[in-house]
């Protein structure tokens, strides 16, 4: 047990203030949204470019906080109960504590590295060593320079092994993280070009990689990776560290550079057959069965399998092992589901630590509704059923839950831990499926946590509203990705307004408003008042602005808090013969500086100022903006700088008739790129927020957002001579072909201008470019070159290999309206790392 006075000298910190209770430090808080048990959370007021700590000890305090780790100088008599811990670098901090943590412990740990599977690894290892073993493992892809000590924070007396990942973006970055981790085994999954930028060559960066097992006792590695074999070769001290290498490689194998020969027998169907030699303790050989084809999944098996060989267990265990294991769903997925309930779906695994993780995501959610939790047996905890259900039922109104519905044999044995709460129990999935009725789920947000051996799957399915097989994926930590990426580019002090009209650009209104809520965005825009209101019905409190806003929406815009953009007279009039009879929220005046579509002019100016003045009574300016016609393109520059110039002159008249200061703002997501000097006291970011840099000049630094799949209905053979579609566009003219029907056509939003090979998809990995015209529900491809393919296939519409720009281009238009035209029938689903 960790008490606060025990902290100065572990940290190398000087003691401000002791809390008045004496008080223990079980759980780290790095977040002030994510306060759950504040009498034991210790809080590490972290720095970085967007944000920091500091700023939210107040917002903590009132929250009941009582333990604080800061590096900044605070008047602790502002918080006369609290105590207070000052640092050099509370980042360093925290890692030490963890580091200090993570000695009690003398037990194997894994630490895995690489440029990509170090997430599927670290999974897959804990699925294949829980016969034997309590595993302690990162949550999700906690492998950050902050998400490793959380991950280590974790590791309790009853573990026998633990399993952290460990990433890195910059030389430096790995000798902090071994020195949290401390790992006795090391497995370093590959060498890609993740994070290139970040170092002088692939050289350095497989060298500092390798820093972490410069302490391990044993190294697992594939050595048909040069760099990495050599690498580990060189930088490691061989009577330290054993290298166990497999190859696929005989003459590797053979000159004894790798312990372990595999050999592919068959590869096929969904499963890949291979073939073990080894030298090492005796010659053996063995074969196994790998349950997946793809290459990336049977290098990150092969990184198991010779784990599990080098652990002595038995070949028939092993096979029985890889039998179970599944796809790992790397991230939490949030869909529609029946009768206007949204479900959170987490059904890969169920542990405390993902658990409390998945809770958060739940707690964050702003729509309105009940919070049910279905959740399977806790596995692995390491802890009695008491004492963990226990725990579990302590979490659960902390996050709002109200309705529990529990499934397995161990969590119904303890449903009377789960007071207060309404509850029901079954055995299995089955017995809950069976008892399934819809209709008693109605506008709910439902969290779906289970372990893989619960098939909960079904659950989620069952729950989903039934949409054809075509779904937009929205990654949202992309879309966090990309705010953050324009906030890096913002003055301090410079407001982020957030456009989020037309369904948030395709991707989803409520979804993309209540991230950007959590993420602390100044301001939203709207195109028209109905849109503000759904936002504020499905629980966003940010400012709202509303781009046009009509005179019979005024009572709407009363009744919800919205503020409307004001261009014109006639508008400015209505909306004060409003105001005079009830108070109405805040404008914002649209000043016409070249565009030419809506706003005042320059000549309306005195005007303008006029009619302010005189009913500063009625209604108070919130702001005043302009639009941009050509931020985008360099050729009109110097329209751009004029418009600009007239902007900064009509604002300071502005700001004079109302007596007061305001918000301005001018530049789009282009503006925030190209005139950096012109950003006034707030920016408004649109398509760059979905990742579409307008300029063209900085493409890569942003995340796609957005993917777009659909299934192939059914494939037939075309032959020479025949036609398929509307009009026989699609023509097999010299040779047979085969063609596959796609469930998406222009009811979906897909362009017809995309048929007739205009348009292409990506199918198992290759293009197909379409044939013939797109019909209303469906659309055809060329699959002749893809002979695989078959009827239950993805295909790729834009995303991954078919970026939006590429496809925009094909068809003389931009990635605004291929995006904007994704029709709300299409279900959306959500994607993010809880």
């Amino acid at each position: 047990m960790l008490f606060f006075s025990d902290l100065p000298p572990l940290l190398g910190g000087t003691l401000l203030q002791l809390p008045t209770t004496p008080a223990t430090a079980q759980r780290l808080l790095l977040d002030s949204r994510r306060v759950e048990t504040p009498a034991d959370s210790l809080f590490f007021a972290l720095r970085g470019p967007q944000h920091d700590g500091h700023r939210y000890l107040p917002e903590l305090y009132r929250a009941g906080v009582r333990q604080f780790v800061v590096q900044d100088a605070v008047d602790v008599a502002a918080y006369p109960e609290a105590g207070f811990v000052r640092v050099p670098d509370t980042l360093v901090a925290l890692q030490e504590l963890a580091a200090r943590h993570r000695q009690r412990f003398a037990l194997p740990l894994f630490g895995i590295t690489g440029s990509n599977g170090k997430t599927i690894v670290k999974e897959w290892l804990a699925q294949l060593l829980s016969p034997d073993e309590l595993v302690c493992k990162s949550p999700r892809s906690y492998n950050s320079q902050v998400g490793v000590p959380l991950s280590v924070w974790e590791l309790t007396a009853q573990h026998t092994v633990g399993i952290f990942e460990a990433g890195i973006s910059e030389p430096g970055e790995m000798a902090r993280l071994a020195h949290v981790i401390q790992p006795t085994i090391g497995i370093f999954t590959n060498l890609g070009t993740a994070h290139d930028a970040g170092f002088a060559s692939q050289a350095e960066k497989a060298a500092e990689k390798m820093r972490l097992f410069e302490g391990t006792n044993t190294l697992f590695y594939c050595a048909d990776h040069e760099l990495v074999h050599a690498t580990a070769r060189r930088q490691l001290n061989p009577t330290r560290t054993a290298l166990v290498a497999w190859t696929r490689h005989r003459p590797l194998y053979d000159a004894h550079q790798a312990d372990v020969l595999v050999t592919v027998q068959e590869a096929a169907a969904g499963r890949t057959v291979v073939r073990l030699e080894r030298n090492r303790p005796r010659p053996q050989e063995h074969t196994f069965t790998l349950p997946f084809a793809d290459e990336p999944s049977v290098e990150n098996a092969l990184h198991c399998l010779a784990v599990l060989l080098w652990r002595q267990v038995a070949p028939p265990d092993i096979q029985a092992r890889l039998d179970r294991l599944q796809p790992v769903a790397m991230r939490l997925e949030m869909k529609q589901a029946v009768n206007d309930c949204y479900i959170l779906d987490d059904t890969y695994n169920n542990d405390l630590a993902g658990l409390r993780l998945a809770l958060d995501a739940l707690a964050r959610q702003t729509r309105r509704g009940r919070r049910t939790l279905i959740l399977s047996d806790v596995l692995e905890s390491g802890l009695s059923g008491a004492e963990l259900y226990a725990r579990v039922a302590a979490l659960l109104p902390l996050h709002g839950v109200e309705c529990l519905i529990g499934i397995g044999p161990d969590i119904s044995q303890h449903q009377a831990a789960f007071q207060g709460l309404s509850t029901s129990f079954y055995p299995d999935t089955a017995a809950f499926l069976a008892d399934f009725r819809p209709e008693q789920f109605r506008q709910e947000v439902l969290l779906v946590k289970g372990a893989r051996r619960y098939g909960f799957e079904r659950i989620v399915a069952a729950f989903q509203q039934k949409i054809h097989g075509t779904v937009l994926e929205v990654d949202l930590d992309a879309l966090v990705h990309n705010l953050n990426f324009y906030r890096r580019r913002l003055q301090p002090g410079v407001k982020l307004m957030v456009m989020v009209k037309a369904f948030a650009y395709g991707s989803g209104s409520a979804e993309v408003a209540n991230l950007l809520q959590f993420h602390r965005a100044d301001y939203l825009a709207v195109a028209y008042a109905d849109e503000g209101v759904d936002l504020r019905q499905h629980g966003i409190s940010l400012p709202l602005m509303v781009m046009n806003p009509a005179p019979d929406a005024f009572q709407k815009l009363r009744q919800y808090h919205l503020e409307p953009e004001i261009y014109s007279f006639e508008l400015l009039q209505e909306y004060l013969r409003a105001a005079r009879e009830a108070p109405m929220p805040a404008i914002h005046l649209k000043l016409d500086t070249g565009m030419r579509r809506l706003g005042f002019a320059e000549e309306d100016l005195p005007e303008l100022c006029r009619l302010l003045k005189e009913n500063a009574a009625h209604v108070r300016v919130a702001s005043a903006l302009t639009h941009l016609a050509g931020a985008d393109e360099a050729q009109h520059n110097d329209f751009s700088r004029a418009q600009l110039a007239a902007f900064q002159r009509m604002t300071p008249l502005v700001e004079q008739a109302l007596g007061y200061s305001i918000l301005k703002h001018a530049l789009n997501s282009a503006g925030i790129v190209r005139f950096p000097e012109a950003q006034h006291n707030m920016v408004r970011l649109g398509i760059g927020l979905y990742g579409v840099e307008a300029t063209g000049q900085e493409q890569d630094a942003l995340h796609p957002v957005s993917t777009l799949r659909t299934t192939v209905s059914q494939i037939k053979t075309l032959p020479a001579g025949h036609t398929v579609g509307y009009g026989r566009r699609g023509q097999a003219a010299t040779h047979e072909r085969r063609i596959a029907t796609l469930a998406i056509g222009y009811a979906d939003g897909y362009d017809r201008r995309f048929g007739n090979g205009a348009g292409k998809v990506v199918i198992r990995g290759q293009r197909a470019p379409l044939v013939g015209n797109v019909c209303m529900d469906m659309c055809m491809v060329d699959v002749t070159h893809i002979p695989g393919a078959q009827a239950g296939d993805l295909a790729t519409v834009f995303g991954q290999g078919l970026p939006l720009t590429e496809l925009a281009a094909r068809i003389g238009t931009i990635p605004y309206e291929l995006l904007t035209n994704v029709s709300e029938r299409v279900k959306r689903v959500f994607v993010a790392e809880v």
